[in-house]
């Protein structure tokens, strides 16, 4: 095996804890919202394992990878500040659980360069600790019924970097609406954001640039 390669399989993401049923379940949404905007061209920020890249060129849609860390494989190694791409250059954009591994101060510059090479669509999902309860209904010829109900908190707790994440929804400081107003800051319209109801722990926003390529 060569070098490179060992250093992916000895990396967190190929590790047991890392790759659950739950994240899986995450990934489901991280290529379907992807394949329901019919893109020619891909951009995904942060690569972790490369299931999703992997799985996408499979399906014939043309996917660039970027990452900071070269042993990731990587197409282009590089940071999400600064991405050496030229404006509007992909349809789409997606970069998931990434921008929690910067701090925050940083997430505005981030954002803008994630908006500045897409011409169509900015995925992203962050990890979401607000509280919440989730529940499944099954009514019979009418199928499941997902239902997600936010829990209100009196006493939010901060955020600690662990090492990996500098900040988390949810935690004191920062609240969803505040990293809303950052996507919007940008020329960013919220179609759609949620919480994979397996893995809540994962919130998506689905984002289209208000002005469109012609």
């Amino acid at each position: 095996m060569k070098k490179n390669e060992e250093q992916l399989y000895n990396s967190r993401y190929f590790k047991e804890y890392y790759d659950s049923k739950e994240r899986f379940t995450s990934y489901w949404h991280q290529i379907n919202e992807i394949i329901k905007c019919e893109p020619k061209a891909v951009l995904e920020v942060g690569v972790g394992n490369g299931f999703v890249a992997d799985y996408l060129k499979k399906r014939g849609i043309k996917v660039t990878t970027c990452d900071i860390d070269k042993a990731l494989n990587p197409d282009i190694v590089c940071s999400v500040l600064e991405l050496p791409f030229s404006d509007e250059q992909f349809d789409v954009v997606a970069c998931y659980e990434v921008l929690e591994h910067i701090p925050y101060e940083n997430v505005y510059k981030a954002i803008n360069e994630l908006t500045r090479v897409s011409s169509y669509k900015v995925i992203i999902s962050v990890p979401d600790r607000s509280r919440m309860l989730s529940y499944l209904i099954q009514i019979p010829k009418m199928g499941k019924k997902y239902i997600q109900l936010s829990i209100p908190t009196l006493k939010k707790k901060y955020h600690e970097f662990d090492g990996e994440h500098h900040w988390e929804l949810g935690k004191k400081d920062y609240p969803y609406e505040r990293f809303k107003e950052v996507i919007l800051k940008y020329g960013l319209i919220i179609e759609n954001s949620y919480r994979v109801f397996e893995h809540p722990l994962h919130r998506f926003f689905v984002c289209r640039k208000k002005r469109l390529r012609q």
